[in-house]
């Protein structure tokens, strides 16, 4: 499928905000700054996903079946997404696309063909950079740093061929990163 088959037709009025970018890259610790300064934020759809999969030794675990983590990864995010409010600014750790990604790098199935029915996020996209001094393997985060590097450069990719603006945040303390971001989004 070619981009411009791809990209979405965005409203440039979406308030709904997607901070991705570099597995560890701290977009936690940034959504839990913007949370206490009263932003409304959901929580990454993967880390949910495999705390109740492991819980229940179930298989939709990225290291066992990435497609499957990935389709309910998309359910998820739709579902976040239907409980944000449309009017407030609302900022998520990772969402669809990403789950997207996943399911295009496990599958093979089309992005733009998962993506289709769904309403694009705002127009700017916040990434975390790759930052090797912050990034730290854990119980729901197995992989190694490159790996992360390599799946930053697949969401790279895929943003920029739908159509969004990419804003890189700078490697600095939470509080600058979460100035940073609050400041380009108006």
């Amino acid at each position: 499928m070619d981009a411009e088959a791809e990209r979405p037709n965005r409203p440039q009025a979406s308030r709904h905000v997607i901070i991705s970018g570099c597995s560890g890259g701290g977009k936690s610790t940034l959504l839990a700054d913007l949370a206490g300064r009263g932003y409304d934020t959901v929580a990454e759809p993967g880390r949910r996903i495999v705390e109740a999969e492991l819980a229940i030794a179930g298989r939709a675990l990225p290291w066992i079946d990435l497609a499957a983590f990935a389709r309910r990864a998309i359910e998820v995010a739709v579902y976040d997404r239907r409980l944000a409010h449309a009017h407030r600014w609302t900022f998520f750790d990772r969402g669809l696309v990403d789950a997207a990604v996943a399911l295009e790098f496990a599958s093979g199935q089309s992005i733009g063909d998962t993506l289709r029915a769904i309403e694009p996020y705002h127009r700017r996209v916040f990434l975390t950079p790759p930052w090797p001094e912050i990034f730290v393997a854990d119980p729901e985060r197995r992989h190694g740093y490159a790996e992360a590097v390599a799946e930053y450069e697949r969401l790279v990719g895929a943003y920029d061929r739908l159509g969004y603006e990419l804003v890189h945040i700078p490697q600095a303390p939470v509080h600058d990163r979460a100035e940073f971001v609050i400041s380009r989004i108006a």
